[in-house]
């Protein structure tokens, strides 16, 4: 079954939980309006990967507006942002391990032959299409560096 097909399938389930499913719905209608959006703009269909990056970019943006709202001291809008993340993580592939991720970049790291800083992009470029859903870029970005210190 494709994500498509899985949040139209818990779309469904969420309208018939009532008042138990109403976030999930908002999210769940809110992710497949911004996939259905990029489609008609590029006049075809989102596979699987590309319906991945749409919510991996929806996580995103939901993990910058907590930021804001822990600044700001909105505990209740946090909160709620904080459940809709959990919900679209749910569509998401599982997140690797810090352990995980620094061996997928160790290995990067020798398969390029980056040597310092100036080797950054090298090593971002072999290593981002391994963690493609699995890892922020933010997380990634910050352990290369710190291996290439």
């Amino acid at each position: 079954m494709s994500i498509k097909d899985l949040l139209t399938e818990d779309m469904k389930q969420a309208m018939k939980d009532k008042e138990s499913g109403k976030l999930r719905l908002s999210v769940i209608r809110m992710a497949r309006a911004n996939i259905k959006n990029i489609e008609i703009d590029e006049k075809r269909e989102l596979n699987d990967d590309e319906v991945l990056a749409v919510l991996m970019k929806e996580v995103k943006m939901r993990q910058d507006s907590l930021e804001e709202f822990t600044k700001a001291g909105r505990e209740e809008l946090a909160e709620q942002a904080k459940q809709e993340i959990a919900i679209l993580r749910k569509y998401l592939p599982e997140q690797l391990s810090d352990e995980e991720l620094k061996a997928l970049v160790e290995e990067a790291v020798a398969e390029t032959g980056a040597a310092g800083p100036k080797d950054m992009g090298k090593v971002m470029a072999a290593l981002m299409p391994k963690t493609k859903g699995r890892a922020d870029g933010k997380r990634i970005n910050t352990m290369v560096r710190e291996l290439l210190k």
